[in-house]
């Protein structure tokens, strides 16, 4: 967690990372630029197909990304026809369990209440983010990367093909693409 984030951190964090976890439940995200310009500066998305996303796998695919969790109709199924119980999930999997219980069990003694908030958002409001059902999928995503990461000339690879197919997220391009099919005009050559 980075307290106080600023453009200037921003600065900092983007050229430095070799990952960009982007984990919003997926229809959740309106779409942000934090993970272009991740990509922009070479770092391998983690992600659910949510937001801008989908339009960086759209543009690299399942070689150059990670993508793990319920899909936005997946989630919007949940909702209209209900069926999903973070209880099942919590008494089924022993590694929800056990870190569902560490949040309330003292294991973490000094975040105690701030950690039973969690738990009880989980559990109590039946995760709506659908963070429970994301896991299993979000942890066997994180062991494919590792995997990945190991192999330098393959995370190279992929961290060249991220920046080589950053451009679809140039204002140039989303200016011509509103400029044609939304606004609906052509540009005018101006002569001084």
């Amino acid at each position: 967690f980075l307290e106080n984030y600023s453009v200037s951190l921003g600065e900092m964090l983007f050229p430095a990372a070799d990952v960009s976890e982007q984990i919003s439940t997926a229809s959740k995200e309106a779409s942000g630029t934090g993970n272009m310009k991740f990509m922009l500066n070479g770092a391998i998305t983690i992600g659910t197909m949510d937001g801008a996303n989908v339009e960086i796998y759209d543009a690299v695919g399942d070689d150059n990304m990670f993508i793990f969790g319920l899909t936005s109709q997946q989630v919007f199924d949940y909702y209209l026809h209900g069926g999903y119980s973070a209880w099942n999930l919590y008494n089924s999997d022993t590694r929800i369990k056990t870190v569902l219980e560490q949040l309330v069990n003292g294991f973490f003694p000094y975040q105690k209440e701030e950690f039973r908030a969690i738990y009880q958002s989980l559990l109590s409001n039946n995760d709506e983010f659908f963070v429970l059902q994301d896991f299993d999928s979000y942890a066997k995503a994180h062991v494919d990367l590792d995997k990945r990461y190991r192999d330098k000339e393959k995370w190279t690879q992929m961290s060249i093909e991220n920046i080589a197919h950053a451009g679809i997220f140039s204002s140039d391009r989303t200016i011509n693409q509103y400029a044609e099919e939304i606004w609906h005009i052509k540009p005018v050559r101006i002569i001084i």
